[in-house]
């Protein structure tokens, strides 16, 4: 929590290293795996503040896989592949109506950053 929690980079790095510290004897492979990847798992840290925990947060993912769960258990069994495929379509299409209309944490107030971050990358 406390890498993920830094306010840039730099910070973060520091705090990994305390964890690498502590860690790295006991969970060799996990934290060597942290340390192949940090710079993926902290790309977060590069955009505005206001929305870290809205991009690095799994909650969005968590709640569509309960949502397809929860549409797939009542049924017993599925005639084929496609059926589930359809089912778990549907569901998804479901929640992208319903949080299209939804505004994120954060995403007002970042979004002359946003615009910035946006026209610096691509020249538009």
């Amino acid at each position: 929590k406390v890498i993920y929690r830094s306010s840039t980079q730099e910070a973060a790095l520091t705090q990994f290293q305390v964890f690498q510290e502590k860690w790295a004897k006991k969970y060799p492979r996990e934290v060597a795996s942290w340390e192949e990847d940090l710079p993926v798992l902290l790309t977060f840290l590069s955009y505005p503040s206001a929305i870290h925990s809205v991009i690095y947060t799994t909650n969005w993912i968590e709640r569509t896989n309960k949502e397809i769960r929860k549409r797939l258990r009542p049924m017993n069994s599925l005639s084929s592949l496609k059926a589930a495929e359809k089912i778990v379509y549907l569901t998804i299409q479901g929640l992208q109506e319903r949080w299209s209309t939804r505004k994120l944490k954060g995403f007002a107030t970042a979004h002359t950053a946003l615009q910035d971050k946006f026209k610096q990358k691509y020249g538009v």
